[in-house]
């Protein structure tokens, strides 16, 4: 039962984190082109705040249950005499969500910081560019998600 319930949470976390990024580049981001730069970079620095606080909260979530849950199997397969050799998808899974997280850290903890600084100092071109670069690594993180969930789906 624990261990439906922690995956159960995993998924849940992924979904929010995986879907929000899909959302914000496929969606959000193409629908606000049409107005102009300090009311479009204004606006998705309100929903990137708002969206980096749950995924930071998400991101942990993923990681704990994540490890929780291997920790688990292993422990129950060694308590039965056996040797636990963790599956391919799950190595997968384990290593490119950690990649995952340290992209998550860089765009909050650099360069979302940039884009904060220059939409201060209201330097639309320095925050367009850091915009930018935000978009760009949090596409890198979708598809690395998208690689997750269909190595998992398909080798699981």
């Amino acid at each position: 039962m624990i261990f439906s319930a922690l995956k159960l949470i995993h998924v849940l976390a992924v979904i929010l984190w995986v879907g929000g990024m899909a959302f914000a580049h496929f969606f959000l981001r193409p629908s606000v082109q049409t107005l102009e730069a300090p009311v479009r970079l204004r606006l998705l620095h309100a929903v990137m705040k708002r969206f980096f606080s749950a995924v930071l909260v998400a991101s942990l979530v993923v990681l704990v249950t994540g490890l929780w849950m291997i920790g688990r199997v292993a422990k129950e397969t060694v308590q039965a005499g056996l040797a636990f050799n963790m599956p391919l998808d799950w190595t997968i899974m384990a290593t490119l969500g950690i990649v995952m997280i340290a992209i998550f850290g860089h765009i909050r903890f650099a360069l979302f910081k940039r884009f904060t600084r220059t939409l201060e100092a209201s330097d639309w071109p320095a925050a367009s560019a850091a915009m930018a670069s935000i978009r760009t690594w949090v596409f890198v993180n979708l598809c690395i998600g998208i690689a997750i969930i269909v190595v998992t789906l398909l080798m699981g």
